[in-house]
């Protein structure tokens, strides 16, 4: 899965790194590419760790949060990054398809009691419909299987929260990217597709980290999120 995704991001002229973490051992079958750097960790660290160490290796102008389980379609980063320089704003992110081909609800509103109680209930999740004529638009959170920022942007932000170990730092640093004063954009002409897992609803452990992640985001946010302009 991560050898097929970065002989993807090999074909993109404008990747010049990729840092692949290898957050426990294990033999990947990577291309040789000098552009490739695998960083090994000693012991297991969560998602915003590893992203944020990856960072702390980079030097290059824009930094890409990736899943290994995402599929590139051609080249997303032309349209992204032509996106961001005309509308000025910090990180964007592509429309995410599940294998089937349908829709992932990747960009909603921000979490609240009363939408996790509507999403418990089957009545909705928060999430957006894309605009009809395929514009881009400004969601208030985007999830974090393939955001591109600004790096610039990323260190001012702090990087991703490692308070969260997983889910929810997504959520996390998009409050705080409003918050500071900055846009986030979605590009729905752009799409990659993601295998979701689902993890959360069938593994107790990585529900106890769902669970734990959600009681961490309304302990920073209780009444103090943002109000988002599209």
């Amino acid at each position: 899965m991560v050898g097929r995704v970065v002989k993807q991001l090999l074909d993109c002229p404008e990747v010049s790194l990729i840092l692949v973490t290898l957050n426990i051992p294990e033999v990947l079958g990577l291309p040789e590419d000098q552009r490739i750097r695998v960083l090994h960790n000693v012991s297991p660290r969560g998602f915003a760790a590893n992203h944020n160490a990856a960072f702390n290796e980079s030097r290059e102008e824009y930094f890409c949060p990736l899943n290994p389980d995402i599929k590139i379609l051609g080249n997303p980063f032309t349209a992204l990054l032509a996106t961001m320089l005309e509308a000025g704003v910090a990180m964007a992110a592509p429309r995410v398809d599940s294998p089937a081909g349908l829709q992932e609800d990747s960009w909603r509103r921000f979490p609240t009691v009363f939408s996790l109680i509507r999403k418990i209930l089957g009545i909705g999740n928060g999430s957006y419909l894309v605009p009809p004529d395929g514009r881009i638009f400004s969601p208030e959170w985007v999830a974090g299987m393939c955001m591109l920022f600004r790096s610039a942007d990323y260190r001012a932000l702090g990087g991703f929260d490692e308070g969260f170990f997983l889910y929810y730092e997504d959520v996390d640093i998009c409050v705080r990217l409003w918050r500071s004063g900055r846009r986030l954009v979605v590009c729905p002409d752009v799409t990659v597709i993601h295998d979701a897992r689902r993890d959360s609803h069938r593994n107790f452990r990585h529900l106890r980290w769902h669970l734990a992640s959600i009681t961490r985001y309304f302990r920073k946010y209780w009444g103090r999120l943002p109000s988002v302009s599209r």
